[in-house]
């Protein structure tokens, strides 16, 4: 299962850089699995057509990997206009929106895909829903100020329903922390949601930084199966 799930990933991965990658461009590197075999397939061109990209990174994982392929490290300071950004999801939906955060780096992640004009989403098949919430049962990541973490976590339950919960680590002692320093609580849902009204509700709660919900931000998803087919869907609007 883990091969088969594996080769979507990379399936994935290869057509979307393939795609999308072009010499002399400012590229966003997201984070997680999947980006792994983005960048190795970037370096595989890199080294073939000396691509001459600024690669800017949303997470330390991020930056660790440019930096081990031999690709050149970029920042918003000098790059604050980007040309293309590729990262994973946890889950997408019919319109294309996503839940990400899962592996915690959703504020600079958001940023980055923020500032580019195309970005652009890789995952396995089994990240294709028509409704958020359908595989992905964690909740909506949200990045929170940790000394506001408590009222944070009562505010939402009084405003959306659910269950917001504090992410705890699972090899220390204490929550999750963020490579901003914060804390991290998932809002664990039930049913359909109208996810532009929660993601103004979250916005607005005094102490949240920001959402794993990236609604009207993706351009194009490709999905990878296990057979080596890759599924691409594109904004429809």
């Amino acid at each position: 299962m883990a091969d088969a799930v594996e080769a979507g990933k990379v399936a994935a991965a290869r057509r979307a850089v393939d795609e999308n990658i072009k010499k002399g461009q400012v590229v966003g590197i997201g984070s997680g699995s999947t980006i792994v075999f983005a960048v190795q397939r970037i370096a595989e061109r890199n080294k073939k057509e000396e691509l001459n990209l600024v690669c800017i990174p949303t997470s330390f994982q991020a930056r660790q990997l440019i930096h081990e392929y031999g690709l050149t490290l970029g920042n918003l300071e000098t790059s604050p206009e980007i040309d293309i950004a590729i990262d994973g999801a946890d889950e997408v939906d019919d319109d294309i929106n996503l839940i990400k955060g899962g592996g915690g780096c959703l504020m600079q992640e958001k940023i980055i895909a923020s500032c580019s004009k195309k970005f652009f989403v890789i995952a396995d098949t089994r990240k294709n829903s028509r409704v958020l919430g359908t595989t992905w049962r964690k909740g909506v990541p949200i990045e929170v100020l940790p000394m506001a973490y408590k009222p944070v976590q009562l505010k939402i339950n009084q405003l959306l329903g659910g269950n917001a919960v504090l992410r705890m680590a699972s090899k220390k002692a204490g929550p999750v922390i963020t490579d901003n320093g914060n804390f991290l609580i998932d809002w664990e849902f039930e049913g359909a949601q109208d996810w532009m009204a929660v993601e103004r509700v979250l916005q607005n709660v005094p102490g949240v930084i920001e959402t794993g919900l990236f609604l009207n931000m993706t351009h194009v998803a490709y999905f990878g199966s296990p057979d080596g087919q890759v599924l691409v869907r594109t904004r429809k609007n």
